[in-house]
């Protein structure tokens, strides 16, 4: 048994290849012609298949080679190992999303679940019904959920460290102040001043008080006073509408998400640094048939929610 095992290690598997042409063409000038060989290397290789099988496999007949019964024999299975491993070998076809039944894992801030997660379950409910995404909440750690595989893909303000994974940008944003529909500062031009003090809500899932915001205010000599912060952006819209409290949101993914809560949005008065939304993915994932269908559909429902000038032609680059 040790020997047959060691004896079989040692076969090369790139012969089926040959041995599949050579039966196919049942010449060795015309299989080493489909396979790009020399003629001597089409015999070479005839001659290591005929020891390992012990079968002249192909016997000259006047001007023409035959195969043998036992190329016969083996004639269809070898076609068929040869056809295995090209569809082991070749890339993945894309992906059929009315047959997919799988459950995607998404690791989303609530902005982006609240603005852009409807249209995109919507979406998935009409080309894959049997795909089911799982939203899981932000931590307020951080944690590898890409790498452990707790997760498919995250959306969002990209900001773990594994060196690893993957990240494309889909487009960039800049804060708005968010108000309730009659608060006093709709009735006036709002400046750096009058929005330092308002009372602000904010939302942090780490609960930060202090962010960009507080920054852009001391280089004018203000300061804002925070009366909560939330972890998530719709309990901090939820505050808003029933306050005097200014809160935050974006211009192109969460305008339309405030407004159809009956909220009003008003410019900036700070010059902040854009945020880049991202989706992120571990390597593993790229060339999964499924998850390339999921990258998609996200990049087409965002830019139907942000508007395509906006969607961000970068591909996707390893986290530096």
């Amino acid at each position: 048994m040790h020997s047959m095992i060691a004896r079989n290690a040692n076969i090369d598997l790139n012969l089926l290849t040959a041995l599949d042409a050579l039966l196919e063409e049942e010449s060795v000038t015309a299989a080493a012609d489909r396979l790009g060989l020399s003629g001597p290397a089409m015999s070479r290789a005839l001659g290591r298949i005929r020891r390992t099988i012990g079968d002249p496999v192909l016997v000259r007949a006047g001007r023409h080679m035959v195969p043998t019964p036992r190329a016969l024999e083996i004639r269809a299975e070898v076609r068929r190992l040869v056809e295995a491993a090209h569809g082991v070998l070749a890339p993945s076809a894309p992906a059929d999303p009315a047959e997919l039944a799988r459950v995607f894992t998404i690791n989303a801030n609530d902005l982006f679940v609240t603005a852009v997660g409807p249209q995109l379950v919507a979406r998935v409910a009409q080309e894959a019904p049997g795909v089911v995404l799982r939203f899981l909440g932000e931590s307020h750690i951080d944690l590898p959920l890409l790498r452990d595989g707790a997760a498919d893909l995250e959306l969002g303000v990209i900001d773990s460290r594994e060196p690893e994974i993957r990240t494309e940008e889909l487009f960039a944003d800049r804060g708005i102040v968010v108000v309730r529909e009659g608060h006093p500062l709709t009735t006036v031009t709002l400046t750096a001043r009058r929005f330092a003090d308002a009372p602000h809500i904010n939302f942090s899932r780490r609960g930060r008080l202090t962010g960009p915001i507080d920054t852009a205010l001391a280089t004018r000599g203000l300061r804002r006073k925070v009366i909560a912060t939330v972890p998530t952006f719709a309990a901090a819209l939820m505050m808003v509408r029933d306050s005097d409290a200014v809160g935050l949101a974006t211009e192109r993914i969460a305008a339309s998400a405030v407004r159809a809560l009956g909220l009003r949005t008003l410019p900036m008065p700070l010059d902040l640094p854009p945020m880049s939304m991202a989706m992120a993915w571990h390597p593993r994932q790229e060339a999964d048939a499924g998850h390339r269908w999921l990258r998609g559909l996200v990049r087409q429902t965002v830019a139907e929610s942000v508007g395509p000038e906006y969607v961000s032609a970068s591909p996707a680059t390893a986290r530096p």
